[in-house]
């Protein structure tokens, strides 16, 4: 019997050795622009060279467990060592990592750059300047879950605020429109580093992590069944983290995503036949 969490993706999904036949491949992800933005571009790849391509966005448990029972073959939505390791390792048997797409990646509180302070060490100091809030993301997120703790080791009087990173960017627009404090949940790759002077408050105790990858993750057995998609996958990365911010930044500027993937395959050829193994 298949797990609660995979009825949706067992709905939209047909049998993995169907869709294997017929050239299809399923990617998953979580529904944030970076996020949004590789796996748009990797679909518009992946038609071009042939092959019918569903995406579902899917909260980040359901997209590992969609990956370990091979409901799913790809998703390039991985944050590791830290955001995602625990499933990956849980699942070490049943996946495979096979590229990273972007390093330099993380995680962390942040604050546009006229925000005197510099440490997380500093909020309770400063807590009405900031009306006692942090602006987060999506509540369960890995993001929310690091946040939490980070309230409880360093002793914040702060309310951790949830929504979703578009109204923690609409929020955060706002507050610098108006010149007043915010501190939000943010993460790089963003396109709001490349919009406004924000930078990170330093985290002395390291609870919210270091350095992350962004890395494209497979089901096992892609490799047998879909070669030519495997090899895909494992060439996937983009050749520089500003390569896709800028992908980030046409996604905010106006047409879809999926316009957008088809304006980087036009205009970056020599990416796009890098990853076709051309």
């Amino acid at each position: 019997m298949k797990k609660p969490l995979l009825i949706f993706l067992t709905l939209m999904f047909t049998t993995q050795t169907a869709f294997a036949a017929q050239g299809k491949v399923r990617i998953v992800y979580v529904e944030w622009d970076c996020a949004t933005a590789s796996t748009m571009v990797a679909q518009a790849a992946l038609e071009k060279m042939g092959y019918e391509v569903e995406t579902l966005p899917v909260a980040a448990a359901v997209m590992w467990q969609a990956l370990g029972s091979g409901d799913a073959d790809a998703t390039l939505t991985a944050w590791l060592p830290v955001m995602h390791g625990g499933y990956l390792s849980a699942l070490k048997d049943k996946v495979e990592s096979v590229s990273v797409i972007a390093d330099n990646a993380r995680i962390g509180w942040v604050v546009p750059s006229y925000v005197t302070i510099s440490s997380i060490e500093e909020l309770n100091d400063h807590a009405e300047k900031f009306d006692n809030v942090i602006v987060g993301i999506d509540p369960g997120s890995n993001t929310m879950q690091l946040a939490e703790k980070a309230i409880e080791e360093y002793g914040l009087n702060f309310e951790l605020v949830d929504g979703s990173g578009a109204i923690m960017t609409a929020v955060l627009a706002n507050a610098i429109k108006e010149k007043r404090w915010v501190v939000v949940t943010g993460w790089s790759p963003h396109w709001m580093f490349g919009k406004w002077d924000l930078r990170y408050l330093d985290d002395p105790k390291g609870v919210l992590g270091g350095e992350e990858r962004i890395e494209a993750v497979v089901r096992k057995g892609l490799k047998t069944d879909m070669p030519e998609v495997y090899t895909f996958f494992s060439n996937f990365s983009w050749d520089s983290s500003q390569q896709l911010q800028m992908v980030m930044a046409w996604n905010q500027d106006g047409g879809t995503p999926e316009e957008n993937a088809q304006r980087f395959l036009k205009e970056y050829p020599d990416t796009v036949n890098r990853w076709m193994g051309r």
